[in-house]
């Protein structure tokens, strides 16, 4: 194969170096091997570190995921030269089930519900088994997953398929299947933030969890978005003719979903300090003593101040370095996000870091470039068959 190929719209297909795969299979192997001895020596830790990664993960696959569906949902022009890069980034959906493996090796350490003798003896949890037990609770992981990977495969599909037969009906279909996608997502991801992270705490309840959830899902999955189109625009593997007005919306919805998420995160405090009541403020005491009280303090900084004033201006949603300095900041601080939700339930009285969470770290972003850089070998990184496209690079703002 040449190292370039041009296409017919003014593409030149070119591969990304070996290099940046061998970077992220070696971050990989550390990882592995790093959080297998994690497991030997504290288990129960290395599991809740596990799960914070599975967590992160489904952010960075279904967020990327979600927003190639609302790019078809709403035929939004500016944003199909940088789409297929999204859905590249969302073609490890299904892989990432392998990293709820250990946890699910660890369920009965972590999750009190899944105790038929506890849960006989507490009234509450007696209440919620109907939901809140181990059959139920497979069944709803299967489905979610199983939704979400038919949904994003049939749609990538149809993209790829485009490159070559630049039928526009292949779009009518995508735009179909992306309105059909949006509430499944949505739906999925709200059980995922119940299962998984909310019923580490089953007394604890919150109707905007799942929202909460979500809006970490979609801020993230904007800024590896983000991060993967300007660091191969720079390098120039994207279309020549796109200029910084392409950015401006990705800095924009970066910025959105920082206020957002503050609003969100904000509204759930505010009603359950209102209403007052013990099974919900208990929550929110695990994470205001101690040092927990300086790392929840930090959260409000780092999840909301900081991206907001990095983003405010209208120059820095089209400049590179802002924009690549927002997003690794933004992933940063949703891994610290999850940290602070799922962590306090392993260690009350202090967060704990140090080789046990730097394995699990490198494990992540090992394979998430492992990942990208082997799928984008194969595809073109621009969608060259979109009938979108030319009104797409012709966008200014």
């Amino acid at each position: 194969m040449s190292n370039a190929t041009v296409t017919e719209t003014g593409y030149t297909k070119k591969e990304i170096p070996d290099k940046i795969g061998k970077v992220g299979m070696g971050l990989l192997v550390a990882g592995i091997i790093t959080s297998a001895i994690s497991f030997m020596v504290d288990s129960n830790r290395s599991a809740y570190n596990s799960l914070i990664v599975f967590m992160y993960l489904i952010s960075l696959s279904v967020g990327p995921m979600f927003w190639v569906a609302v790019e078809y949902a709403a035929g939004a022009k500016w944003a199909a030269p940088l789409r297929r890069v999204m859905e590249i980034i969302a073609y490890m959906i299904p892989f990432v089930l392998i990293f709820a493996v250990p946890v699910i090796l660890n369920l009965h350490n972590m999750y009190e519900w899944t105790h038929e003798e506890v849960v006989k003896a507490d009234p509450f949890l007696l209440s919620k088994s109907p939901y809140l037990n181990e059959p139920f609770f497979f069944i709803r992981l299967a489905l979610v997953f199983g939704a979400w990977t038919f949904f994003s495969r049939k749609i990538l599909k149809n993209s790829l398929k485009q490159d070559e037969s630049k039928d526009p009906e292949l779009t009518k279909k995508n735009v179909k299947l992306s309105i059909a996608f949006i509430p499944i997502f949505a739906f999925g991801l709200t059980i995922i933030a119940i299962d998984w992270v909310m019923s580490l705490q089953p007394h604890w309840y919150s109707t905007m969890f799942g929202v909460y959830y979500f809006a970490g899902t979609a801020w993230s999955g904007m800024a590896l978005s983000t991060l993967a189109v300007v660091s191969l625009k720079e390098n120039g593997y994207l279309h020549p003719r796109m200029v910084k007005d392409h950015y401006y919306s990705m800095g924009a919805l970066m910025f959105a979903f920082t206020v957002f998420w503050s609003y969100i995160a904000f509204g759930q405090f505010l009603i359950i300090y209102s209403a007052n009541i013990p099974e919900e403020t208990m929550w929110y005491l695990f994470r205001w003593e101690g040092i927990w009280k300086l790392m929840s303090m930090i959260l409000i900084l780092a999840h909301f101040i900081i991206p907001f004033f990095v983003l405010l201006a209208r120059p820095a949603k089209m400049n590179f370095k802002v924009l690549r300095f927002a997003a690794i900041f933004i992933l940063c601080v949703h891994y610290y996000d999850l940290y602070w939700l799922i962590m306090p339930v392993y260690n009350q009285d202090h967060p704990v870091f140090g080789f046990t969470e730097l394995g699990f770290i490198a494990l992540t972003v090992g394979f998430v470039i492992t990942m990208f850089t082997r799928r984008a070998k194969k595809v073109n990184l621009v969608a060259i068959g979109d009938p979108k496209l030319e009104r797409g690079l012709d966008f200014r703002m």
